[in-house]
């Protein structure tokens, strides 16, 4: 197991601030969107708790999804990297003998 150098340290501190960050107002913003209209519109007070109970299990739900989705994509070492996909080197072209 080789030791991690500053940059990729570095680079994974970037990344966790990024997803936590991202995840916080993506959470936010599902929040507010479920209870907002429970604050605009007169609703029952049980409606309201539904709503805001709602709001919150589906927004933290969203900030789970996307830091995991965001620190999914990051390259667990330098030299791991995703592999490009595989490109024909003549685009249009059936004829596999030619």
């Amino acid at each position: 197991m080789s030791r991690r150098t500053q940059a990729e340290r570095d680079a994974m501190t970037v990344e966790i601030g990024y997803a936590l960050v991202s995840g916080a107002v993506v959470a936010v913003v599902t929040f507010a969107g479920i209870v907002l209209p429970a604050l605009l519109i007169d609703l029952p007070n049980v409606a309201e708790r539904v709503l805001s109970r709602a709001g919150a299990a589906l927004g933290a739900a969203a900030f789970v999804v996307r830091v995991v989705h965001v620190l999914w994509r990051f390259p667990r070492t330098a030299g791991e990297r995703r592999p490009q996909p595989v490109r024909p080197s003549r685009p249009g072209r059936t004829n596999l003998d030619s």
